[in-house]
């Protein structure tokens, strides 16, 4: 996959988090989690952005071990929107994609990091 592709598939995935978050408020802990999945689901396609612009290797594998930790954050918040039922029924078919494309995108940073870490300098 290229960085073009990367780059909208980041973008989108945090749009899309956004979107399902608007069916999150009313009560305390869906407006905490609707906060904490905006913010990881957007940091993953900001901190690749800044990776691509490392200038060190030491650097872009900082930058790409956050995009990681991100995805996988958003993959938590939306099992646990799951697992505690915090959207209505039919709002659950939005969800599944989301988990999906959260687990794909951490997966492919842990592989662009191994791959970037057994490189010679």
């Amino acid at each position: 996959m290229d960085t073009k592709e990367m780059l909208r598939r980041t973008k989108q995935f945090g749009y899309n988090c956004i979107d399902l978050s608007e069916y999150l408020e009313g009560s305390y802990l869906k407006n905490h989690v609707r906060s904490q999945l905006i913010r990881c689901a957007t940091s993953v396609g900001a901190n690749y952005r800044a990776a691509r612009l490392a200038q060190t290797k030491a650097s872009f594998v900082a930058k790409i071990s956050i995009s990681i930790e991100e995805a996988d954050e958003s993959a938590m918040w939306l099992e646990l929107i799951f697992d505690k039922k915090l959207l209505d029924p039919g709002r659950i078919k939005e969800l599944k994609p989301l988990l999906k494309e959260a687990n794909e995108l951490t997966a492919i940073f842990i592989a662009t990091r191994k791959t970037i870490q057994t490189k010679p300098t």
